[in-house]
This record gives structure tokens, C-alpha cells and sequence, in this order.
């Protein structure tokens, strides 16, 4: 008599998953070949490239935080506040205190960045939807005001910052665009591959609940108020990480980094990654500056138009993002996997 026991197929259960070791690990080799390959590549590509990739994991940066954000159910409209006190906060450091290593000068973004959003999140994290994005915008643009009127520190025209240095190192004009590259590559492929262990983490899918059920969330004891605080405090290292990066690859820093059309650009990057994917917000950042850069080279009075058109087909196409492509990929793994069993 065949029971339950004695049928091989049932003892075929689905594999276990992944231990959370298991998938750091997986997760670390991941970023480790992606940092290599992509400095290697740098090595031959051309210097404008290699700005424009700079940039663009700068941008990357900071929509990744809006992610975080995001994943939680949020959006803000004010990332701009923290992109743009790293840089200011780096920059003057640089060009008025003397530090110019880049190492110091990213961490001095990241703290700046994570004090204003520890500062502004409790105050904040109780709003919801449009309100919550009106209150970042709003509080953005007030940097913006204070910033252009400050002319001891360059009012609206800003101020030039130094070329920076790499522990000591302070390399000539022909290989400062690739040593900012290098540091480029490596902080975004640190932070997607921390930001995918969050994700994955209790804290991360938490998050993910939030967004789906606040009171359900609630009733069992978590607070989505401490989450959106983390969030958005974690946005906002990004944000001056960012805001650094891309202040020093501009070689300038002004009141600009605030405008509510600066972090909008932030904005369109996120939602054209989706949050599904940390790969696909600098994947989508690089597509954005590519975009815009022919598209203002060929068309520099449309450019705007082209971009807005990029943004309408993927929505089309792919309404939840570049990201979900790779959600697509693997459920077709999954499935393929279950029937070959």
C-alpha cells in the first residue's frame, strides 16, 4: 500500500531557502565582480563617459534612498535638502578648511546628510502621501531660499571646489576623471549591495508591510513611525554621499542641489527603477544621463520632451519599473524549476 510516506514525490519538497548567510555572501561576490568588471571597463572608456557614469552613480545614490522610501510607501519630493548640505558641507570643508581627501569629505556628507533627516523625520514621519511629499519639497526649497541669499559663501552662483585627493594621492588632470570614477563604482556597488541585505532583512520586509497595511502593521506591535523615520534617514546619508560625489565631479556647488526640479530628477530615476531592484536605479540613472545628454546635444531646446517620452514608454512597458524585469526573470525560473520537477 502506497501512503504519503512511500511517495518518492512527496518527499521532493521545494528547496530551502537560502540561509541569510548564505544569500550575503551571495550578495557580497555579486558586488565584488560588478565593482572589478566595471573598473576595468573604465579603463577604456572615454573621458566625457566617464563623467557621465560618475554622475550617474552619483543620481543612482540618491534614488536609491527615495527606494528606501518608497518600499515603505513614501515618496519625497525633497531629497534635494540632503544632496545638496553634503555637498555644501564637503565643499566648504574643501575649499575653505583645507581637506580635500575624498574619503573624508563623502563621510562628512553622510553625516551631514543623516543629522538634517534625523533632525526632520520625527517631525515628518507621520505624514502620508501627498503631504509627506509637499513637506520635503517645501523644506528643500527653504534651503534653496537661505542658500541663494548667503552671498559670504557665494549666494546664487555657489562656490568651485578643489580637485580632491585620495589618501594622500593627488593625481594630474588625465586620471582625476577615472580615480572619481573608481570611488563612484565602489560606493554604488556598496550601497546596492548593503540596500539589498536591508531589503531582504526583517527590517526591510517590514518596511515592505507597511506600505501594503499600516494598521495591520500596527496591530502587530511594529511602529510605522520608527520605519519611516529609519527610511528616511537612510535616504538622507545617500542623499549627501550623492551630493558630494557629484558636487566634486561638477568641480561647483550652488543653491541649484536644492531646487524642488533637482530633486524631482531624483523622483524620475526611482520610479523609472522601480523598487524592485537595486541594480536597476543606477542602471536607470545612467540611462537618464545618456538620454539627456544627446537628447540636449541634438535637441537643446526639447530635450525635456525626450526625457518625459523615455519616462512614458517604460511606464508603458514596464509599469513597475526597469527593476521588475529581473522579478519577471526569476518567477520564470521558479516556474521552469517546479515543472521540470
Amino acid at each position: 500500500m502506497n501512503g504519503p510516506a512511500t511517495d518518492g514525490r512527496s518527499a521532493a519538497a521545494s528547496p530551502p531557502a537560502a540561509s541569510p548567510l548564505r544569500a550575503a555572501l551571495l550578495t557580497a561576490l555579486m558586488a565584488v565582480i560588478a565593482a572589478v568588471a566595471l573598473i576595468l571597463v573604465g579603463l577604456a572608456l572615454p573621458a566625457w563617459l566617464l563623467f557621465t557614469m560618475t554622475k550617474a552613480g552619483a543620481y543612482g545614490l540618491v534614488a536609491l534612498g527615495i527606494v528606501h522610501l518608497m518600499r515603505g510607501g513614501l515618496v519625497s519630493f525633497g531629497q534635494g535638502l540632503v544632496y545638496c548640505l553634503g555637498a555644501y558641507g564637503a565643499g566648504l570643508l574643501a575649499s575653505r578648511g583645507g581637506v580635500t581627501d575624498i574619503f573624508v569629505l563623502l563621510a562628512v556628507g553622510a553625516v551631514a546628510g543623516m543629522v538634517i533627516s534625523g533632525i526632520v523625520a520625527p517631525l515628518i514621519a507621520r505624514y502620508r502621501g501627498i503631504f509627506f511629499a509637499m513637506l520635503t519639497m517645501a523644506l528643500s526649497m527653504v534651503l534653496y531660499g537661505v542658500l541663494a541669499k548667503l552671498t559670504v559663501i557665494g549666494g546664487s552662483d555657489g562656490f568651485n571646489v578643489p580637485e580632491p585627493t585620495y589618501l594622500g594621492w593627488a593625481p594630474d588632470v588625465a586620471q582625476s576623471d577615472y580615480a572619481l570614477y573608481v570611488v563612484a563604482v565602489l560606493l554604488a556597488v556598496t550601497a546596492a549591495g548593503l540596500s539589498r541585505l536591508h531589503f531582504d532583512s526583517m527590517a526591510g520586509l517590514l518596511a515592505q508591510a507597511v506600505r501594503e497595511n499600516e494598521l495591520r502593521v500596527e496591530y502587530l506591535g511594529a511602529s510605522v513611525f520608527w520605519v519611516t523615520v529609519r527610511n528616511f534617514t537612510i535616504a538622507g546619508a545617500l542623499g549627501g554621499i550623492g551630493g558630494v560625489l557629484n558636487g566634486f565631479a561638477l568641480g561647483h556647488i550652488d543653491p541649484f542641489f536644492s531646487y524642488w526640479t533637482t530633486s524631482g530628477e531624483f523622483v524620475f530615476i526611482a520610479i523609472l527603477a522601480g523598487h524592485a531592484s537595486v541594480g536597476a536605479v543606477f542602471l536607470a540613472a545612467l540611462a537618464t544621463e545618456l538620454v539627456r545628454s544627446f537628447a540636449n546635444q541634438y535637441f537643446p531646446e526639447s530635450w525635456q520632451l525626450f526625457l518625459g517620452a523615455f519616462l512614458l514608454l517604460v511606464m508603458l512597458f514596464l509599469p513597475n519599473g526597469i527593476g521588475s524585469l529581473w522579478s519577471r526573470l526569476g518567477r520564470r525560473r521558479t516556474l521552469r524549476a517546479e515543472g521540470q520537477e
